[in-house]
């Protein structure tokens, strides 16, 4: 391969990493090409861009963007998951997946530029998404002021079943 290529290369993946708001690493190894391309369809229905590098040109990119500690993680087979949208969905897809596939190594990951441990990236994945987390605070604002409109219109409310009673007993 060209160095220029290389350079190219490398100045794609620092620009991922730049962009995503999460990143997930994981060793394939064992993975049938189905099980792959399983994966990658998952990932894909999530909005995330997973990439196999070489391992020298994660480190270069790595080094480009200022991040340190993820050189430990790139040994072996390396399979990146670049998260645009979400913080926890890359690591939500990729932890169920394991659970299904075994072989599935998650290695390690990346959250505002702060590597993340096995475990804390399952703490991540147990974690309510972006939109769960907005329609329940949504929720909990409204339901206060549902109530109080409910005490507000039960006044006119029973007035008016006293007006069609009256009514009625007229008749």
């Amino acid at each position: 391969m060209a160095k220029e290529d290389k350079k190219q290369i490398v100045q794609e993946i620092a620009d991922k990493l730049s962009k995503s708001k999460s990143v997930v690493l994981t060793d394939y190894r064992g993975l049938s090409v189905r099980d792959i391309s399983e994966l990658r369809g998952k990932l894909r229905q999530s909005g995330i861009d997973y990439k196999i590098y070489k391992n020298t040109m994660l480190r270069l990119a790595t080094k480009a963007e200022k991040i340190e500690g993820l050189d430990s993680f790139l040994e072996g087979p390396t399979a990146v998951a670049f998260d645009y949208e979400d913080e926890v969905n890359a690591s939500k897809v990729l932890t169920a997946f394991a659970k299904d596939h075994k072989v599935l190594e998650i290695k390690a990951g990346l959250l505002e530029n702060k590597v993340l441990s096995v475990d804390q990236i399952k703490q991540l994945a147990s974690l309510p998404g972006k939109d769960q987390l907005i329609a329940t605070l949504m929720a909990r604002i409204n339901g206060p002021i549902g109530s109080f409109l409910n005490v507000l219109n039960a006044p006119i409310r029973e007035f008016g079943s006293v007006i069609k009673q009256i009514k009625e007993a007229s008749n």
